[in-house]
């Protein structure tokens, strides 16, 4: 690769970038950091190819807008990302060999690493390069505001709670006027990371009723099964009463519930509220792969009025050995762009995403410096 002067083009590619990706804001974030300077250096201009790659649907906003200002920078680049397979299929697709790198707001366990025999004996690593958090949507006739518990939850998504008037909703919403209609849950017909996240909160926070394991498929029968999270906010806007769980970046004006861990400081969602669960519960996950910064989170550990208590990581990832040099430049470069501090000001400016904490950027450089 060859490098420019990182100062200067560090400032010039966090203006021009935002701006290129479609922002409203007339304001010019500094470049500063290690991680905004390790993006700076790469001469982007340099670069040609496609990078192929799919996945998660929660990153498909931040996706689209990285890609814009990406190759406004990189104009030999074609990027074509496919959010429909959701995060189950990105993952299936990537280890197939189909895709450079897949998105999944989960990361691989075991025996994916396992599988990934593409990646050869030194697997692949998981880095963390979008954080938003899990909304709980509703469409409900009379009700703007909404708290729930994480075991009130539970008791709906598991189908024990079936009106709107139920008296643990009730009690946690003495304002409301909650109308006797029929609940109708909508949940993720395929393999989902953003199910994988819900049913994890659920498993660690309301233990007592959900009694399933977090896992990327629905455990339940008898709900509204959807595709993707578009399938879920399209089902939840058609129908009164229904509520359903999605990367808040894509519900667009759907009412999204305050949460609660224990039953007090229900909190809404907010990039700050996501980044501050995220500072207390989330730690790197030791799987035996150099780079590998897979991130366990404690959602147990969240508490207070400045933690929204689903946040979600979402991953880029990607083989640390390629068989193809080309590809390995232009997949390290974008996934190096993409968990910088550039890249996250793209992804919070045009997807209401959080950004990683500065640490975890430094880590991800230093993950794909590993990368051959």
């Amino acid at each position: 690769m060859k490098f420019k002067n990182v100062a200067t083009a560090g400032a010039i590619l966090v203006a021009s970038a935002i701006a290129l990706s479609g922002c409203s804001s007339s304001s010019t974030p500094e470049a500063t950091g290690t991680a905004a300077s390790t993006a700076a250096a790469v001469d982007y201009s340099a670069l040609s190819g496609t990078i192929t790659a799919g996945g998660s649907s929660a990153q498909a906003n931040a996706q689209a807008a990285w890609t814009t200002a990406f190759t406004a920078q990189a104009k030999g680049v074609t990027i074509n990302y496919d959010k429909s397979q959701g995060s189950g299929g990105g993952v299936t697709n990537w280890t197939a060999g189909s895709y450079d790198f897949a998105g999944s707001d989960s990361p691989l366990s075991k025996d994916q690493q396992t599988a990934a025999t593409k990646c050869g004996p030194n697997g692949a690593i998981n880095l963390p390069i979008y954080l938003d958090g899990v909304a709980i949507v509703y469409n409900l006739a009379g009700v703007d505001k909404l708290n729930l518990s994480a075991e009130t939850l539970a008791k709906i998504f598991s189908l024990a709670i079936t009106t709107w008037n139920d008296p643990a909703i009730a009690a946690e919403n003495p304002d409301a006027k909650l109308p006797a209609t029929a609940i109708t849950t909508v949940t993720r017909s395929d393999g989902s990371g953003t199910t994988k996240t819900f049913t994890n909160f659920l498993s660690q926070t309301a233990k007592d009723v959900w009694t399933y394991p977090a896992d990327s498929a629905w455990p339940i029968a008898g709900t509204s099964a959807q595709k993707g999270t578009s399938g879920i906010v399209q089902a939840v806007e058609a129908g009164d009463g229904t509520i359903g769980y999605a990367d808040h970046s894509a519900i667009g004006k759907l009412n999204a519930a305050a949460v609660s861990v224990k039953g007090t400081d229900f909190v809404s969602f907010s990039p700050d509220a996501v980044t501050a669960a995220f500072d207390k519960a989330a730690s790197t996950t030791d799987t035996g792969i150099k780079g590998d910064l897979a991130q366990t989170v404690d959602f147990t550990a969240i508490s207070g009025a400045e933690a929204y208590p689903i946040p979600l990581v979402s991953y880029g990832i990607l083989c640390t050995t390629f068989a193809d040099a080309k590809q390995k430049e232009l997949t390290t470069a974008y996934l190096g762009w993409i968990g910088s501090d550039i890249g996250q000001q793209v992804a919070a400016k045009n997807a209401g995403a959080a950004q990683i904490p500065e640490k975890l950027l430094t880590e991800i450089a230093t993950s794909l410096a590993l990368v051959k």
